[in-house]
């Protein structure tokens, strides 16, 4: 149980070719996704307008050493332990579903490519996906019903969407009808397993198409972001209270953002 391809029973209504096929289609609706998000948005624009204006403020120029340590530190605080919530359950809840689904991915990327009819799977790859789609569900679900700012600021009720919920949403529909899926599969039902692969398919399709209208995109600017903000204090160049001299909500004097507390 849990130790087999979850894959393998889906190549007897769609080729693994097919599965590839769209595997890679998502993949480039991510990418023109990200692209879009960039240019409709203006993100692209802003970033470069901010990168000339940080250049013009700099007090001093970094030397490469200092701009390794600096990305150093951004790798291991903002992005690898999500340093920037100050708040630990929100912190722990996206290392989960992070780490998760990156998890998750991998190990459907390698079932998916390698071994997409095999039965000889090394049972390394179904464990993993496993536990990567379990850990992305228990960190998505405690975010979603108990840690979104909606939810424990404004005092709505949990199923209360914006647009912003649309990526929580459709990782959490996603992710939740692989492992239903598996389970008809362990079960030898047909008709459950053709519902529930179709319903996999629709909302992974969902997760990755609606990039450019889902927070999925801020994945790949945050670590810009906090990388250009480490800079900006280092060169001098930074428009924002020092972290040193404002008034902290944490230990160790870290601003906290409001949504973030």
């Amino acid at each position: 149980m849990f130790t087999t391809n979850p894959f393998i029973p889906m190549t007897a209504f769609v080729s693994p070719a097919v599965m590839q096929g769209y595997i890679v289609l998502m993949a480039l609706a991510v990418a023109i996704g990200t692209a879009f998000d960039l240019l409709h948005e203006k993100n692209l624009q802003f970033f470069l307008q901010e990168r000339q204006r940080t250049k013009a403020a700099a007090t001093r120029q970094l030397g490469s050493m200092e701009m390794a340590a600096i990305a150093t530190r951004t790798l291991v605080k903002d992005i690898a332990t999500f340093g920037e919530f100050c708040n630990r359950h929100r912190r722990i809840s996206h290392v989960l579903m992070f780490y998760g689904f990156v998890l998750y991915l991998i190990t459907t990327v390698v079932m998916v490519f390698v071994y997409p009819a095999d039965a000889h799977t090394p049972i390394a790859f179904p464990i993993l996906w496993n536990i990567g789609a379990l850990m992305t569900l228990v960190g998505g679900y405690w975010f979603f019903y108990f840690l979104r700012v909606n939810v424990v600021h404004d005092g709505q009720p949990p199923w209360h969407l914006v647009r912003a919920d649309l990526f929580i949403v459709t990782l959490l529909a996603s992710v939740t009808f692989a492992l239903f899926f598996e389970l008809a599969t362990m079960a030898q039902n047909m008709a459950a397993i053709r519902v529930c692969a179709g319903l996999y398919l629709f909302f992974t399709t969902l997760l990755f198409v609606s990039v450019p209208w889902s927070k999925f995109a801020h994945m790949f600017y945050k670590p810009v972001v906090a990388l250009q903000r480490r800079v900006e204090e280092a060169d001098g160049s930074s428009t924002l209270p020092s972290s040193t001299t404002a008034t902290p909500t944490m230990k160790g004097g870290a601003r906290c953002p409001p949504s973030h507390t």
